[in-house]
């Protein structure tokens, strides 16, 4: 296997393109192969024969194994120099991406490379030379890795801002470098991770590099938990808050007076407005519908305080452009989360504007029927005759039959009274023309309709047709009904009602 490797080794200095990666994988995968066959054997040795046959037969493999990952890791850093060789050319992020990834690679195979030095020294081989020349170049790569990863997040945060800054107009370039600095930094992150873990089995001090891993990338591990870790960073994040406390607690004291002032200002001035509104849309020649000057009164109100609002956030320092961008981002995605909500809206909107009802008015829609006694722009409140509540939502209703049944200043009430057929036909068609005059809540004009209607199977039926004013409906229903009855009684005519005549047969 060592062999097929090392032939492997060989084709790289030729291979090109994808045949390149596929050698490259191809020996990875035998190396590590390769390797845990050697710790199968290691772990199998027990006794001191059994070790004395292991120092002849597994150190050189190790041996062996060392070698090619040398060669490996010398490969790699010819690699390394290639790509530096290019930079300043153009294309810049991607050759710094591309060392960051042949770099993290080199620094795994390292870690194998120690691995195979503490396996060589359990077998009592004398590798201290080896590993002190390894620890040397950990501790020469921890530093330029701790730099790297602290250009790489400076950068990051360079680009992200230059990125909201430019909002929709995003170019794809400044996409695609966004997009290679975060895997840049992931890889440099990555590598000083498994440098750190290396520089810990060789005894080394790693305590500052896990403080700038851990304030990079945010990780926490078993090795950020260590106690001289933890009160260390407590202990730089107290100083830090300290020292901006210090230094900027009068200017942030005094922008959150200002912040507080003008949202104060705002509220009494969103007071102010609503009242102008409402006053000057209740006496608009336009003659606004209630629902409508309430839209437009709560409306001035909220557009005052959300433009109050956004100036005091700009006196403590937020950025409006990109603050307003992120409004409208979430603004997409909540639309879409909330269809029916804004068909609701719509639907509000189209009811205030061709005004079908307002409130007090009372209406049959949705298959509710009650007086309106609330609407905004989601939904209608309504209240039945019995007094009950109910919301509606308003693409309920723009979505029916609305049935207003006190837009008109008159509204008639229709009833039907029948007579037997043996009954005087004129002198019932006088009493009911009489009781309609005679209520005082009949309206002269338009005037009330009496008329023989339908002459039934067991009745001769007239319709009697008075007009009132919607509120008077039904007193004037139930005082007519009530009347005809008496009179009717009084003067002997005879209201039909069904009858049903049951015979029986005898057989």
């Amino acid at each position: 296997m060592q062999q097929t490797i090392r032939q492997n080794i060989q084709q790289l200095r030729s291979a090109k393109g994808e045949l390149k990666a596929v050698t490259e994988f191809r020996i990875k995968a035998l190396t590590l192969a390769q390797r845990n066959k050697l710790k199968e054997s290691i772990d199998a040795i027990g006794d001191k024969s059994a070790e004395q046959n292991a120092k002849v037969n597994v150190l050189p493999h190790l041996q062996a194994q060392r070698q090619l990952l040398q060669e490996m890791v010398q490969y790699l850093d010819k690699e390394i120099m290639s790509l530096q060789g290019k930079l300043g050319k153009g294309e810049d992020q991607q050759l710094m991406l591309e060392i960051s990834r042949r770099s993290l690679e080199k620094d795994e195979i390292q870690k194998g490379l120690l691995e195979l030095l503490n396996w060589s020294e359990q077998l009592g081989q004398d590798v201290s030379q080896a590993k002190e020349s390894l620890k040397q170049r950990l501790i020469v790569r921890a530093e330029l890795l701790e730099s790297l990863v602290s250009y790489n997040q400076q950068q990051l945060g360079v680009q992200m801002a230059e990125n909201a800054l430019a909002g929709k107009d995003i170019s794809s370039e400044q996409s695609k470098a966004l997009t290679l600095l975060k895997e840049r930094l992931e890889n440099n992150s990555s590598s000083l991770s498994a440098v750190i873990g290396m520089l810990d089995k060789l005894d080394v001090d790693t305590s500052d590099l896990k403080k700038t891993l851990f304030a990079i990338s945010g990780d926490i591990t078993q090795d950020v938990l260590n106690i001289d870790i933890v009160s260390s960073l407590a202990g730089q994040w107290f100083d830090i808050a300290k020292a901006q406390l210090i230094e900027g607690g009068p200017d942030i004291l005094f922008k959150i007076f200002i912040f507080l002032f003008i949202l104060l200002l705002t509220v009494l001035l969103a007071k102010l407005t609503k009242r102008i509104v409402a006053k000057a849309v209740s006496n608009s020649k336009l003659k606004f519908s209630k629902l409508l000057q309430d839209f437009f009164t709560s409306l001035s109100g909220k557009i005052i305080f959300t433009l109050g609002l956004l100036i005091a956030l700009s006196q403590l320092g937020f950025e409006l452009g990109p603050l307003l961008a992120g409004f409208g981002i979430a603004g997409v995605i909540i639309g879409f989360a909330l269809q029916d909500t804004l068909s609701n809206f719509a639907s509000g909107m189209m009811i205030l504007i061709y005004r079908p009802f307002d409130v007090g008015d009372l209406i049959h829609a949705a298959g509710v029927t009650g007086r309106v006694s609330h609407m905004s722009l989601v939904s209608t409140t309504i209240k039945t005759l019995d007094n009950q509540r109910l919301i509606i939502p308003n693409n309920k209703i723009w979505g029916d039959t609305i049935n207003n049944i006190t837009a008109e200043h008159h509204r008639r009430v229709d009833m039907t009274f029948g007579i037997s057929y043996s009954d005087n036909i004129e002198q019932a068609e006088a009493v009911l023309e009489q009781l309609v005059q005679e209520h005082p809540k009949v309206l002269k004009h338009p005037e009330p309709t009496v008329k023989l209607h339908l002459l039934g199977e067991s009745s001769v039926d007239f319709v009697v047709r008075p007009w009132v004013r919607p509120e008077d409906y039904w007193e004037v229903y139930w005082d007519i009904t009530r009347a005809v009855k008496m009179r009717f009684d009084e003067e002997g005519i005879s209201i039909p009602f069904p009858q049903r005549d049951v015979h029986f047969y005898r057989g």
